[in-house]
Parts: structure tokens; sequence; C-alpha cells
């Protein structure tokens, strides 16, 4: 219930000060966030098979961000930013699909 109501803070902050992302990192930005929600969607299918462990999840949440995050930006030197971009959200995407399709057939035994 705490992290529920941080991530509700959280959102209602980042909507009421409306940060300013510096121009370097908002190619980053979108990746960061797919990137974190594989770990929230992770973390919840985890919880929901009686796995979860807040270590794994916060060593998941910040390896998940940082490995994308250096993915894109090795894209962005080697020139080739969009195509490695492509691929980091078509990989998490999956695993984000597979995750919520885990937490369906819990949720509802379907």
């Amino acid at each position: 219930m705490i992290a529920v109501l941080g991530l509700v803070l959280g959102v209602v902050v980042g909507i009421l000060t409306r940060p300013v992302v510096p121009a370097g990192l908002e190619p980053y930005l979108p990746i960061a966030v797919v990137a974190a929600l594989d770990a929230v969607f992770g973390g919840l299918r985890a919880m929901l098979d009686g796995l979860f462990d807040d270590k794994v999840f916060v060593v998941s949440f910040l390896s998940n961000v940082t490995v994308a995050a250096l993915i894109v930006f090795l894209g962005d030197k080697l020139g080739v930013g969009a195509q490695l971009s492509t691929g980091v959200v078509v990989v998490l995407g999956i695993r984000i699909f597979s995750n919520a399709a885990a937490i369906r057939r819990h949720v509802f035994g379907a």
C-alpha cells in the first residue's frame, strides 16, 4: 500500500511541478519510462506469484533503466540511435505484455 501511495504522490508532484527535462536527456526519457514500467509489471507479477523480493525489485528497476539508457546512448554514438531505441522498446514491450498477461491470469483466472 505504501508503494501505491508513493506512486500516486510522485505522479501528482510531477504534474504540479512540471519538471523540465534537459534537451540532451530527452531521447532517454521514453526508454527510461518503458524500462521502469517493465520493472513495475514484473514486480506486480512476482507479488501475485508470491515471489516478490524488494531488493530484487529495486535492483531490477535500476538495472533496467540503466541498461536501456546505455543501449540508447551507444546507439546515438554509433549513429543508429533510432534503431537501437526501437529494439529496446520492442523487447521491453514484449516483457510488459507477457507480465500483463500473467497478471490478468492471476486476477481473472483466464
